[in-house]
């Protein structure tokens, strides 16, 4: 049994068969970069410019056999009478990515742009609530100057 490890052992030591194995690995590696360049074309926030309007956070991955990557997104529109309606909209212009979506739970935001200001609040009657810190968090990478606050009152 030895001998037979030893032989496959030493079979790998070859010039092929680290041929294959850079090969295999640089196919990761671009693999890896491919994944993470389309989850990076996706942006982390989109909401509406004005008024009170339904959100969805969305957990957005790329895996591959060996890792997953994911990251977490807004998308608040007025025009939406369910939370669904924003989720759907959003899965059906990322999932033609080769990216996974999962609605993590909604609520509503009020923005104020005049006052430079957002208010995260309530649930989803379909999704359930969204963590609201998180998403005050990602909304105040795109509203640098904004006042960002979060109640778990309200509908």
């Amino acid at each position: 049994m030895k001998i037979k490890l030893w032989k496959s052992a030493k079979s790998l030591l070859t010039d092929q068969g680290f041929a294959s194995l850079r090969n295999f690995t640089s196919k990761l590696v671009y693999g890896m970069e491919a994944l993470m360049a389309r989850l990076s074309a996706v942006e982390d926030v989109d909401i509406d410019d004005d008024g009170v309007f339904k959100y969805v956070l969305i957990k957005v991955s790329a895996s591959n056999p060996v890792e997953e990557f994911s990251k977490v997104i807004v998308r608040g529109y007025s025009w939406a009478e369910y939370h669904a309606d924003i989720y759907d909209a959003a899965s059906q212009r990322i999932e033609p990515l080769g990216l996974d979506c999962e609605c993590l739970g909604g609520g509503r935001i009020q923005h104020a742009p005049n006052n430079k200001r957002l208010k995260v609040y309530g649930y989803s009657m379909g999704f359930g609530k969204a963590d609201h810190q998180i998403t005050c968090d990602l909304l105040k990478t795109k509203y640098l100057n904004y006042n960002i606050t979060w109640t778990d009152g309200g509908y």
